[in-house]
């Protein structure tokens, strides 16, 4: 009996060979040093922060050399499986900007390295595995769970290393007559690599991230194909990156550790071993100690969260390119008028031990970059946020769309931007006092001046007698000067502040007085727009609001 009669009996429906699907998958026609690329998700249908990550390095990775980045679908485990899990995974990251070059697609798939969703490449896989058995570098696998368990057990009690190798691997040594009856009997197996490697020996790994990493051979007899048929993720990704030409491997570091079975795969199949990159896991600070970002414990570990909370893609973006490359900071800094796509990714500054992911500063980002955008731009992004998510607000800035622009647009067109804004969640906050609607002041933040009947005087002689919607900033501001000047006030802080005992206070508090009776905030933007967009009706209102409540 021999290697290939149990390869025929089992696989008598596969006619191809290995190096047929080796031919038909040519070389891509890709100029000198383009990298290809691939995120291979499983079709789970949750994208969380570190999926975004990786598949953000792979996408810049390709692209600063001309590559291809392409989507491949790992669905050889069923359980993990959910409803629609692929059409998430390729909306979720749509939605940061990161689209593929090739592979599945909402509607399919594009490309000519393909199919590129596992479960649909069983033949593909099943052909290499076949001419392994043949060439006896595989062999059919009887041990059911008990019996491995059984050897978990013994190698615990005499301390051995765990796994199926060696003096373990009973199925081994079965001849081929034995195996022949026993599938015959209709009895389940599995196929297993017959490992060549040498636990005492090492084999090297040049990793982009972490350097040269020596690690001991693989002698593992690890599972290629499963009792269903389908391979194990280690046999697929293996056949995948070789018939895809994927020139570079970017995955998380957990991987690191199976590095030597990918290589002794790589080999046996007579491929070349793509360049590897593991990169760290993103991390949390937690008590003043590091974990890696949570799926369960955090809330910013979900790309929806970002959605929810109004913060823009772009600043996720950014964000993660400066966790991703140490560099990546300085170079924005220096090129304000340049993008992501300018900058060019190096391996050499990522983290080896793992970035902390900081959400404060990833707010912060999305501060300046907020910041940047015209008056226009925030409002129609605000009216898509508002329409989901804040219904009674989205109502209101659409039916003050004019005013909105011009509130959002307050010392924007400047050198230094106000930065008011970390997400679309924070606008309605932020500016509030700016709708009639919403006007319900709980508290008047008056500092310096306080006085319930100067406050009221003040402003009634305002409005008696300086205010004038036509005036200019500069005419506005030396109308203060003189009402600072007719309550006892210095027209100039300077002037106060050398005679202090000539005066009450200063211009300042003048303005601090107007600014609190028609915004009741302390804190707000240039007060002249304020004015200027309020008017005089809504102005007088406001004053008659806060002498109710004076009263």
């Amino acid at each position: 009996m021999t290697n290939k009669e149990i390869a025929d009996l089992i696989f008598s429906h596969i006619t191809k060979d290995a190096e047929y699907y080796k031919n038909l998958y040519k070389d891509r026609n890709l100029s000198e040093g383009a990298i290809v690329t691939r995120y291979a998700p499983s079709p789970t249908g949750f994208i969380h922060m570190g999926a975004l990550y990786a598949s953000l390095i792979c996408k810049k990775v390709a692209h600063d050399t001309n590559g291809i980045f392409f989507l491949r679908i790992e669905d050889t485990d069923k359980k993990r499986e959910v409803e629609d899990g692929v059409s998430l995974i390729i909306k979720d990251l749509k939605d940061f900007g990161i689209s593929f070059d090739e592979g599945v697609t909402l509607d399919g798939e594009k490309g000519n390295y393909g199919p590129y969703i596992q479960s649909k490449r069983k033949e593909i896989y099943q052909a290499f595995i076949k001419e392994l058995l043949i060439n006896g570098e595989a062999y059919v696998s009887f041990a059911k769970e008990e019996e491995l368990e059984q050897i978990r057990h013994l190698q615990e009690n005499t301390k051995a290393r765990l796994g199926y190798y060696g003096p373990y691997a009973k199925d081994r040594n079965l001849t081929n007559e034995e195996v022949y009856e026993r599938i015959k009997n209709g009895e389940e197996f599995v196929i297993r690599l017959k490992s060549k490697g040498d636990f005492n020996k090492k084999v090297v790994i040049n990793d982009l991230v972490k350097g040269k990493v020596e690690m001991p051979e693989n002698d593992l007899d690890v599972v290629i194909m499963k009792k269903d048929g389908l391979p194990t993720y280690h046999f697929a990704h293996a056949v995948d990156d070789t018939l895809m030409h994927t020139t570079h491997v970017i995955r998380g570091d957990e991987w690191l550790s199976s590095a030597p079975i990918h290589v002794e795969l790589f080999k046996v199949i007579g491929a070349k071993v793509p360049k590897y990159a593991h990169i760290s896991p993103l991390m949390k600070e937690d008590n003043g100690n590091k974990r890696k970002l949570s799926k369960r414990k955090d809330p910013e570990a979900a790309v929806s969260y970002y959605e929810e909370v109004g913060i823009p893609k772009e600043a996720v973006i950014t964000y993660l390119m400066t966790v991703a490359n140490s560099n990546f900071e300085e170079f924005m800094m220096h090129n304000k008028d340049k993008g992501l796509d300018d900058f060019k990714f190096d391996f050499k500054k990522m983290s080896k031990s793992g970035a902390l992911f900081d959400l404060e500063k990833l707010k912060n980002i999305s501060k300046n970059y907020l910041s940047t955008l015209k008056a226009e731009e925030v409002y129609e992004n605000l009216l898509e946020y508002t329409k989901k998510h804040d219904e009674e607000f989205y109502n209101l800035i659409t039916l003050h769309k004019e005013d909105t622009i011009n509130t959002l647009n307050i010392e924007r067109n400047c050198k230094k931007p106000r930065k008011d804004f970390e997400s679309y969640s924070t606008v309605r906050n932020s500016i509030w006092y700016m709708y009639d609607e919403l006007y319900k002041p709980e508290n008047y933040e008056f500092t310096t001046i306080t006085d319930k009947e100067e406050i009221i005087n003040i402003m009634n002689t305002y409005m008696e007698k300086y205010f004038d919607a036509n005036d200019t900033q500069e005419v506005w501001f030396d109308k203060m000067k003189d009402l600072a000047s007719e309550f006892g006030y210095a027209k100039e802080v300077k002037e106060y502040k050398n005679n202090p005992d000539l005066y009450k206070g200063h211009v300042g508090d003048i303005s601090m007085v107007l600014r609190v009776s028609v915004t009741s905030k302390s804190m707000t933007p240039n007060l002249y727009d304020i004015m200027q967009i309020l008017g005089k009706e809504r102005i007088l209102k406001r004053i008659e609001i806060l002498k109710k409540e004076y009263n």
